[in-house]
């Protein structure tokens, strides 16, 4: 049974996008070398983390971590799991200004792991991708996008590209310009290129992205 690492070489990946895909490596010289994630290597809980990204869902960070800081309180503990949620009531939950959509999808996922269906850190780390992300989303309120957040930034797997991610299709327009953003499936066969590091291209796509309108795309100097 293969065993999954968390993390990779960013410079092994830097040098292969650059020599795979010219134009999103023109791109990738202008940003520079991106550093490791240092969330690759720091102790992660997934039950813990996939409770706080419900929790943040379609919040500001602030205002989210005001809730958090609350249901912490209430229940007296910084771990969120089926004992310590269990703590409290759905009364609770909702005075701590947790909507009743995200009362209904905590309660999922305490339900799930007291029966043992969300694997630990240990167990995915010799799972695939497709295995994590069949694992996760039938919990209600996580989609996938929020399992590939956490195959990229928490388990630091390197070829993972979220295709329904606004940003990244943004960032594809950028480096092909296009008159609009790739669909999804176009997107997947315009990654097969970046394989197996499309987590780095992906990351590299949403910078570009943030150059937004005011972005220029890189050319060529002319030839004297």
């Amino acid at each position: 049974m293969p065993r999954y690492s968390r993390g990779f070489d960013t410079e092994a990946a830097f040098d292969h996008l650059s020599r795979r895909d010219r134009k999103l490596g023109t791109w990738m010289k202008r940003i520079g070398h991106i550093e490791p994630q240092p969330t690759w290597r720091k102790p992660f809980d997934p039950v813990d983390a996939l409770a706080r990204a419900i929790l943040y869902q379609q919040l500001s960070g602030k205002a989210a971590a005001t809730i958090v800081g609350r249901v912490e309180a209430a229940i007296g503990s910084t771990r969120l799991h089926f004992d310590t949620l269990g703590r409290i009531d759905d009364a609770a939950l909702r005075a701590c200004g947790v909507s009743g959509n995200k009362t209904l999808a905590l309660r999922d996922l305490a339900a799930r792991e007291a029966r043992g269906e969300i694997p630990d850190l240990r167990r995915m780390s010799t799972m695939s991708e497709d295995a994590i992300v069949e694992a996760l989303v039938p919990i209600r309120g996580i989609g996938r996008w929020t399992v590939e957040m956490m195959l990229m930034f928490r388990l630091g797997r390197p070829d993972v590209l979220p295709v329904d991610d606004l940003g990244v299709r943004k960032g594809a327009q950028f480096v092909d310009k296009l008159e609009t953003a790739p669909t999804p499936k176009e997107l997947v066969a315009r990654g097969e290129r970046w394989g197996p590091y499309r987590t780095y291209a992906a990351q590299y796509l949403w910078r570009i992205a943030d150059f937004g309108t005011r972005a220029k795309a890189p050319t060529k100097r002319s030839q004297d």
